[in-house]
């Protein structure tokens, strides 16, 4: 019998499987790096004119003289979260074919969070939902009714100020996201993007946890967040430019024999 060489396929191979994801690709990248950008002009604007985090009526009051203002920022901290959804599903399509498993479950823990915020309005500034409790204070006749209103935003102010599940798990997909990238071809990502991917999300998953106790830890995670969403970005888009030497053909790989 013939001794038949097994057949291994080639790093090209891997990126022309790749070939029908560019589109993808290249869109998760720029949403990736646009995500950042928003992000910024919302800190732009919480500098401006930072809201109180704390006291119902100081809120309530501060709201009314910065209507604009103050829904432009937290539309800016809450609309962009669905880009980085993109952002993991351009990822685990890029790593499926070598890491299925552990990108799998990075894009579970890691995209699912970013959806979950734009149900419920909120941000660590603030929430969409206190501008109508600020109209109805300033509308209201009589101190009880203002009362209640203060009361009502003291307590959406507490809750959104309590560490929540949904950033923790993010932080998670992150870090699964990076593990799955450092184990995966060179071609597709780089190592170092990779390992701030890891240091990201380890930081993230601590700060999250220890927000209150700890909180320069939370400005050291949203930097290297801001910093690991550009690099990806970029990677990406890169991505989506290698040449991959076509579409697949395909036809069954040949194998090499040789003579007994």
């Amino acid at each position: 019998m013939p001794e038949v060489e097994p057949f291994a396929p080639h790093q090209s191979d891997s990126l022309a499987s790749l070939h029908p994801w560019k589109p993808l690709f290249r869109w998760a990248g720029f949403a990736s790096i646009f995500f950042v950008l928003l992000l910024i002009a919302a800190l732009i604007l919480d500098f401006l004119a930072p809201p109180p985090v704390h006291g119902g009526a100081e809120t309530l009051n501060f709201i009314a003289a910065n209507k604009v203002n103050y829904i432009a920022e937290q539309i800016l901290w809450i609309l962009p979260n669905i880009l980085p959804v993109l952002v993991f599903a351009a990822l685990f399509v890029a790593l499926a074919p070598t890491q299925r498993s552990l990108a799998l479950i990075a894009l579970i823990f890691g995209a699912l969070p970013w959806a979950l915020i734009l149900a419920v309005p909120v941000s660590s500034r603030g929430s969409l939902n206190l501008v109508y409790l600020s109209d109805r204070y300033m509308e209201a006749a009589t101190e009880e009714g203002r009362r209640i209103y203060a009361t009502a935003a003291e307590a959406m102010i507490a809750e959104n100020n309590t560490p929540a599940i949904v950033g923790t798990f993010s932080a998670f997909g992150i870090l699964l996201m990076a593990i799955a990238m450092s184990k995966g071809p060179k071609t597709l990502f780089p190592r170092w993007v990779a390992w701030v991917g890891v240091a990201t999300g380890a930081l993230g998953v601590a700060s999250e946890i220890l927000r209150h106790a700890v909180p320069e830890f939370y400005w050291g995670y949203g930097i290297l967040l801001w910093a690991w969403f550009i690099a990806v970005g970029i990677a990406l888009i890169r991505l989506s430019a290698q040449r991959t030497g076509g579409k697949s053909s395909g036809q069954a790989p040949q194998t090499a024999g040789r003579r007994p």
